[in-house]
């Protein structure tokens, strides 16, 4: 048997949900679990701090945690960086990272720095570099692309298909969406990412969708994956995933 991988989706600021999961792969794997996290760990919940924090501090105790970057992750570090609040991927011009629909006044908003999408930019941009500790832009900025792990390929939104993984870009990596979704055909390895908001995680077969939309408020449910057999968890154990 494969050393399970435990994988959680898209998290978005929910550290109840984010602790739920941790408990439930606890409960099936103990506390050495090997986990990968899918990047976006902040915008539109409440607590994107304490959930960076908490991902930081398992990674600081030894525990077998890795993780990728998503775009909610690279805006986050941007905005920081040069005040940039736009990106060209966001297909509705109208908005910015700071905007509610994005997420990210309420992110500033759990560093301590409040009405982020009302205040002046400037006044603002000044408080975030001084609030957010610089370890947690270290942390994100860091994160890769992507992980390999034998037929699995864990990223936050997907590949371009039939491009080599060394010739794909970072924007394909953490924004792509219909290239990738819409795309039949067996992949290199089993896929396994978030970024697209759906009910549940789902097997499509060349592909799984771990994002089950906790940054619109419904729960984390992390699968477990024992060579490309996949589990989701709850509450009960495992519930077989199958194409």
């Amino acid at each position: 048997m494969s050393d399970p991988i435990y994988v959680i989706g898209d998290t978005h600021g929910q550290t109840a949900f984010l602790d739920q999961a941790l408990d439930w792969i606890a409960a099936d794997g103990g506390p050495d679990a090997q986990i990968v996290f899918l990047g976006d760990f902040e915008d539109r919940g409440p607590d994107s701090r304490g959930v960076i924090a908490r991902v930081m501090e398992g990674m600081a105790e030894g525990r077998r945690w890795r993780a990728v970057k998503g775009n909610h992750d690279r805006m986050f570090t941007r905005y920081l960086d040069d005040g940039t609040v736009t990106d060209s991927r966001i297909s509705n011009k109208s908005l910015d990272w700071l905007h509610p629909r994005l997420g990210g006044a309420a992110t500033l908003a759990s560093y301590g720095v409040p009405e982020a999408d009302t205040r002046p930019r400037d006044e603002v941009l000044a408080e975030a570099r001084a609030a957010v500790p610089a370890a947690h832009r270290a942390f994100l900025q860091s994160l890769p692309t992507h992980i390999e792990a034998g037929d699995l390929l864990f990223v936050h939104a997907g590949i371009l298909p039939g491009s080599p993984l060394d010739q794909q870009t970072e924007d394909d990596l953490i924004w792509i969406r219909d290239p990738f979704l819409l795309d039949t055909r067996q992949h290199p390895w089993l896929v396994v990412h978030g970024h697209t908001a759906i009910d549940l995680p789902f097997h499509y077969g060349n592909r799984v969708n771990l994002d089950g939309g906790a940054g619109y408020g419904r729960p984390i449910h992390p699968v477990v994956f024992e060579g490309t057999d996949a589990w989701l968890l709850d509450q009960s154990g495992r519930l077989m995933l199958t194409p």
